[in-house]
């Protein structure tokens, strides 16, 4: 190794320049060691730290390999090879951590103790060595300035000899100093050689040791593991690409699909509806409340399940009950100016829920589906099959038509009264001994008729002739006197289902039937929609009113009407025969079918108090003893029952009013 500068020693006493010359670059030399031996130190200790982490890492990564088997996958079938491999691993993982804890400790006792004692105990000598220097040679600077202020003339000796005496000291501590310090910055020299060199021969020697252990430990009980696992992870990598294969071409045919599978309401014209669905699901949009007048539309999943309605948010576990659809009914509604909504009514006859389908599909066939859910089908043994069953039964026995192709022009209410004694003795329905077969009651292919037979402009053009119309649909008063003079008054809230033809009045059965077939018929060929009505019942009349104008829709006269009944099962259906005159001088039955907010038996209650009505106003004493009989209100008319179920919705005070008193 070629040799080194050094300070001479022979030349500290003189001090001389060209000495403080080399002095000053020795120094700088020791400054720039300590700033290098500083940054080299954190790079060890980073080294260092690196390994103290690896350690914690291993060890972290040992117990995650293990705690994989009692992770509790959802999708976990077929992890068996996989967590044998892993807890392997996990051992393998654990005598690695062992050397990587072994070797964090030689790094910190072979590599960085080393340099820190070079820094601690070499560089901070030098340092203090010249603070004391630096000291010295003050001292000897201000004694030898002393000296130098003796006076000439008035020399005292005592004085002269103590500044002698001082300057001597300071010589000596000066020249002790500078020796001390010039030996500790030519030993300098070597020490930094050796402080660089050691730290890493111990580096070099624990990663050599790390890396021997490591083969010895693991190389040959490696080689099966690492094989067994590469062949492992190749095998899934095969099955990978083939089920991405496979995904890739089934991806590519659904992608290949009709424009008609993307679009709402493609089938609009001539939609495919299943009607014999006892279970459905899908998207809809439900609609509440959010205050006097305002409302949301939320689209959410809707399911049945037996005989309820479940809800399932997105992002929800499972579902919520919404509605039991059991015993309930279900019809399109105009809802806001949405389409396809409808409304389910629960068996109470209060109003429940409100949905909107996305297209005409949809909204029929979950209208089919909840109405074969609410009959209880599914809890038959082949609900499939029952449901078929009704519905063919039901195809066959009608074929309906709207009023769209056919309007009667004889509706109109009839003012003939010869034949009112043969309608006075069926005032009460009689019950018959045998039930008559359906051909008996009603004529096969009869068509049906769905909506209100005359439209409130055309009756009132029938019946004012030239009158002047109201352009804001309100009856003039003189239209219906016997109203104000009549002693019964009832108001019904009624939605109008279907009428048809009838063959005979002696009996209730042909109420029943007509029934039958107008829900059959409605459910087959999805007509949903009801038009609702108040159906006031008078003493002289049956009249429909459009509750929005207060225009009368139709009437008929009381002595018309002979036959009426509620259904016996659905109390909310209600049906009455009229007898209509033709112009050829014969007669024609009609029946109506309505569904009242109230019990249908109320209605016929009412029917059958106005009969009674006109029959006694023949004969002033009974109608007094009648009147003696019943509530009569404050300006004498009968007061009948008043406890008319309110509409979920509350809807409005005039319909409650108007049902409350007769």
């Amino acid at each position: 190794m070629p040799a080194v500068d050094k300070l001479l020693l022979e030349e500290a006493l003189q001090d001389s320049p060209q000495t403080r010359s080399l002095l000053s670059v020795f120094e700088e030399d020791a400054g720039t060691l300590t700033d290098y031996t500083n940054q080299l130190l954190q790079a060890m200790q980073r080294v260092y730290g690196a390994q103290n982490e690896m350690c914690l890492a291993t060890q972290q990564l040992s117990k995650q390999l293990l705690a994989y088997e009692k992770q509790n996958f959802a999708l976990g079938k077929g992890d068996e090879e996989v967590i044998s491999t892993l807890q392997y691993f996990s051992k393998m993982v654990d005598e690695l951590n062992v050397l990587h804890t072994e070797l964090a400790k030689q790094l910190a006792d072979t590599m960085v103790l080393h340099i820190i004692q070079f820094r601690e105990k070499d560089l901070t000598e030098v340092s203090t060595l010249k603070d004391l220097f630096g000291l010295a040679s003050s001292e000897h600077d201000l004694s030898m300035a002393k000296y130098s202020r003796l006076p000439k003339k008035k020399e005292n000796e005592k004085v002269k000899a103590e500044v002698v005496k001082e300057v001597a000291a300071a010589r000596r501590k000066q020249h002790l100093s500078s020796l001390q310090y010039y030996c500790a910055l030519n030993a300098l020299q070597y020490r930094k050689r050796v402080a660089m060199m050691e730290p890493m021969l111990g580096f070099a020697h624990g990663q050599i040791n790390f890396f021997k252990k490591g083969a010895e430990m693991f190389s040959k009980s490696m080689d099966s593991l690492l094989s067994s696992a590469a062949d492992m992870v190749q095998s899934i990598q095969v099955e990978l690409e083939a089920e991405a294969e496979k995904m890739r071409v089934s991806q590519q045919e659904l992608l290949c699909v009709d424009e008609s599978v993307y679009t709402p309401d493609f089938d609009i014209a001539a939609p495919q509806t299943n009607r014999n669905l006892i279970q459905k699901a899908g998207y809809l949009n439900l609609r509440t409340k959010t205050g006097l007048v305002s409302t949301t539309w939320e689209r959410l999943y809707f399911f049945t399940q037996g005989g309820n309605l479940m809800c399932q948010p997105r992002g929800a576990v499972a579902g919520g009950l919404i509605q039991d659809l059991d015993n309930c009914s279900v019809m399109a509604v105009d809802c806001e100016d949405r389409r396809y909504c409808f409304q389910i009514t629960t068996p109470n006859g209060k109003s429940g829920i409100i949905l909107q389908a996305e297209s005409r599909k949809e909204n029929d066939e979950w209208i089919c589906a909840i109405n074969n859910i609410s009959r209880q089908i599914y809890l038959t043994d082949n609900p499939e099959a029952v449901a078929i069953k009704l519905n063919q039964t039901a195809l066959e026995a009608v074929t309906p038509i709207t009023s769209l192709g056919k309007k009667q022009e004889n509706f109109s209410p009839s003012q003939n009264q010869k034949t009112s004694e043969m309608d006075n003795d069926k005032i009460v329905p009689k019950a018959t001994a045998s039930i008559p077969e359906a051909e008996q009651l009603i004529a096969p292919g009869t068509p049906i008729q769905f909506d209100i037979v005359l439209p409130a402009t055309e009756f009132l053009d029938q019946n004012r002739g030239s009158r002047r119309i109201n352009p804001f649909g309100e009856m003039e008063d003189e239209t219906f006197p016997e109203a104000e003079d009549s002693l019964l008054q009832q108001m019904f809230i009624v939605r109008f289902l279907g009428s048809m033809a009838v063959k005979t009045d002696s009996t209730t059965e042909v109420i029943y039937e007509a029934m039958r077939q107008v829900l059959a018929a409605r459910a087959i060929h999805n007509i949903f929609r009801m038009t609702e009505s108040h159906l006031m019942v008078t003493s002289q009349t049956l009249r429909l009113i459009d509750p929005q104008t207060q225009v009368t829709r139709a009437n008929f006269e009381l002595t018309s009407v002979t036959q009426f009944a509620a259904h016996q099962e659905n109390k909310r259906l209600v049906g009455f025969v009229i007898r209509i005159p033709e112009s050829t001088g014969e007669e024609s039955l009609s029946t109506y079918i309505f569904e009242s907010n109230s019990e249908g038996e109320k209605i016929c209650y009412a029917i059958n108090l106005g009969k009674e009505i006109i029959e006694v106003q023949k004969d002033p004493e009974a109608l007094a003893q009648l009147m003696l009989s019943m509530p009569l209100t404050n300006d004498g008319k009968f007061v009948l029952l008043n406890d008319q179920p309110d509409d979920n919705d509350g809807s409005s005070s005039e319909n409650r009013g108007a049902e409350s008193e007769a």
